[in-house]
């Protein structure tokens, strides 16, 4: 019998689908907007869809996850 390990839905993701690589390309999306355009307005219309993504995937998404289910009946060993 093995102890049991936290489910983490990361654990089922891609490395381009973790948490460090949403932040990265979310911050580089934000600050290209501003260094390319210099604009606060374009900024800010570039940054509110990516921050709304960027907090769906790293927030809730995980808890969505880990609340369905889905992950404990993956986790049965053959």
């Amino acid at each position: 019998m093995s102890p049991e390990k936290p489910l983490s839905p990361w654990h089922y993701k891609p490395w381009w689908c973790q948490p460090w690589s949403i932040l990265l390309t979310g911050i580089t999306l934000i600050t290209s907007s501003w260094v390319i355009f210099k604009t606060i307005w374009l900024t800010v219309i570039v940054a509110l869809p990516v921050l709304t993504w960027m907090g769906f995937f790293i927030l809730i998404w995980p808890q969505m996850m880990i609340r369905s289910g889905a992950l404990e009946s993956s986790q049965i060993d053959p």
